[in-house]
């Protein structure tokens, strides 16, 4: 902007200046014209006096000469010019400043002629006698009538004349020298505050290009400079709500990205990674920062996944495969290749979307599984009632000792579906949350107790000891009835895997201010390790042919798990093959 300035400055000043010096050289030529035309006009009228005072002789050459020299000099005391006398014929009669007698003829000079045809004659020339820059101004006089007049003329040199036009130029100069530095200041004044403006709208600008849109111009004349500025201003305020828009939208595309439960890779059609999302960084293993701007070929990733997409980037059509990836951890994903075209339908690359199947084809399995031990649980009761139901019908029942045996076992086998079919039904209602809860505060004390009287008639038959070790004062917040169920199928499975003799017991106590636990312990056969991870899976038996001699339906600990964790607690087990096993219970205080 300064060399804006300097030059607006320097063009203003040279203008000045040309103008200046333009009006200079007119005045020192109109003033020398006036001067030069007043010094003749004055010469004139002096000879005009001096044509009507004098006296005018005729005689001899010599005389002639002698007289009119005298008074030439004498005339030039007044006049303050050289003073010329000259005849009809050009002879010089007389002059103030030179002998007549050693000039020559002067018929031929301009100012004669030209006096002696218009009357008045006015020359500026260099003279031949004086060898200087003269003006000479001559006028004829009638001195006999009827003969050519003779002529008088005043000369004067330009010396004092050129002099005292170099003075006034001098003065002239001197002025306008004052006149420029005045007209200098003047158009800086005049540049800056033209370009101050100008710098501000350049600053604002330079703002705006480094993405600073709260700059602004202000606005203080609205001249043309003030409608520029007012421009830039609208269009800070229209960049600024575009890019408002403009990051809203990416921050909005960014929170989608971030937290899809899908994998998102974009590649262009290079084979560059351009865009990883957050899920993409956990299910790969990388971080974009590793990968973003580098071939896929260079991620060390399985060889199926950089073979689809090199396929996807060279057939430009949608691919979708399923692959088992073994790092950072095994997973099953399904991988769909999308290709990306443009608005004007040119290719720019593909997207991969990665989602993990790895839990739902984990529930199809589990659902399978569920399905089969379903079936199975299902057919073995129906069987066994239908297979002695034929043979009652094949006479047995005529044995009445053999038909009382063979309907006890179909009464039992058709209880033992009853329960299974109710387990069932109770379990799908609890994993579908459609079992409403009624919360109230249990005194732990007085529920434990209930709970082991109402279990000690069948601990009594095995001749098994229940120990009890309550903390007093101790309430929970939870379902009353739920949590009696949870005690008992607990205590229930005790006894029925505890020999004989064996022994159960039962511990409550408050874990710090916010949490209960009970834990229930037998001295049972114990679970093996190896069956530990899924004894609260659906249908699972450690001993499938002791848990239907049991009578148990295999569904019993699944549904204790669901109710604890509805009641927002933890259930574990510790335990060893022959010493016992131990559930432990933990529930929040308040729910």
């Amino acid at each position: 902007m300064n060399s804006f300035r300097t030059r607006l400055t320097l063009i203003m000043i040279v203008m000045i200046a040309l103008s200046v010096s333009a009006a200079g050289l007119f005045m020192v030529k109109t003033f020398k014209e006036t001067h030069i035309e007043a010094l003749e006009d004055n010469m004139v009228r002096e000879m005009q006096i001096i044509s009507a005072k004098m006296e005018w002789k005729s005689g001899d050459l010599p005389s002639l000469y002698s007289y009119y020299s005298k008074e030439a000099k004498e005339l030039k005391g007044y006049t303050g010019s050289r003073v010329t006398f000259i005849r009809n014929d050009g002879t010089v009669l007389g002059d103030s400043d030179t002998d007549p007698k050693e000039m020559e003829n002067h018929l031929d000079r301009m100012e004669i002629q030209e006096a002696l045809e218009t009357g008045t004659g006015r020359v500026i020339r260099a003279s031949s006698t004086t060898k200087q820059n003269m003006m000479y101004v001559a006028i004829p006089v009638d001195i006999v009538p009827g003969q050519a007049p003779d002529v008088i003329r005043l000369s004067m040199s330009l010396k004092e004349v050129e002099e005292s036009i170099r003075r006034l130029t001098m003065l002239l100069v001197g002025g306008l020298l004052v006149l420029f530095l005045i007209a200098a200041l003047i158009s800086f004044r005049l540049a800056l505050g033209l370009t101050r403006q100008l710098e501000q709208i350049t600053k604002v600008a330079k703002r705006i290009k480094n993405m600073d849109y709260l700059a602004r111009v202000n606005v203080t004349k609205q001249d043309e400079i003030g409608e520029l500025g007012n421009a830039i201003n609208a269009m800070a305020d229209s960049l600024q709500i575009q890019m408002t828009r403009i990051q809203q939208n990416e921050n909005q595309l960014e929170s989608v990205l971030d937290n899809m439960i899908n994998g998102i890779v974009m590649i262009d059609f290079n084979g560059k990674i351009v865009l990883m999302n957050r899920r993409a960084e956990e299910v790969l293993g990388f971080s974009a920062g590793e990968l973003v701007g580098r071939h896929f070929a260079e991620a060390k990733q399985q060889y199926e996944l950089a073979q689809m997409i090199q396929e996807g980037l060279q057939s430009k059509v949608h691919m979708r495969e399923e692959i088992t990836f073994y790092f950072p951890e095994e997973r099953l994903l399904e991988l769909n290749l999308v290709p990306i075209h443009r608005e004007s339908k040119e290719f720019s690359g593909v997207l991969l979307v990665l989602q993990d199947v790895s839990a739902i084809r984990r529930l199809e399995r589990m659902r399978s599984e569920f399905v089969a031990n379903v079936s199975h649980e299902l057919k073995t009761p129906i069987t066994a009632v239908k297979g002695f139901a034929e043979t009652l019908l094949g006479g047995a029942v005529n044995d009445e000792e053999t038909a009382r045996s063979f309907l006890q076992i179909i009464y039992d086998e058709s209880d033992r579906l009853n329960r299974l079919i109710g387990d069932i039904l109770e379990l799908s209602k609890i994993e579908s949350r459609r079992v409403p809860l009624v919360f109230s505060p249990v005194e732990v004390t007085s529920f434990v107790d209930k709970s082991i009287k109402l279990m000690q008639s069948e601990a009594d038959r095995k001749n098994i000891t229940i120990s009890l070790n309550v903390e007093p004062g101790l309430y929970v917040e939870a379902d009353e009835d739920r949590l009696r169920q949870i005690v008992m199928n607990l205590l229930s499975n005790g006894i029925n895997y505890t020999a004989e003799g064996g022994r159960l017991s039962l511990k409550a106590e408050g874990r710090g201010e916010d949490y209960i636990r009970i834990e229930i312990s037998d001295t049972g056969s114990g679970i093996p390790k190896k069956d530990l991870p899924r004894i609260f899976e659906r249908f699972y038996r450690v001993d499938k042919a002791r848990s239907r001699s049991s009578g148990g339906t295999g569904l019993g600990l699944s549904i204790v798990k669901h109710l604890i964790e509805l009641h927002k607690g933890t259930i574990s087990v510790k335990s060893e093959v022959g010493i016992g096993s131990t559930f432990t219970i933990e529930l929040p205080v308040l729910q």
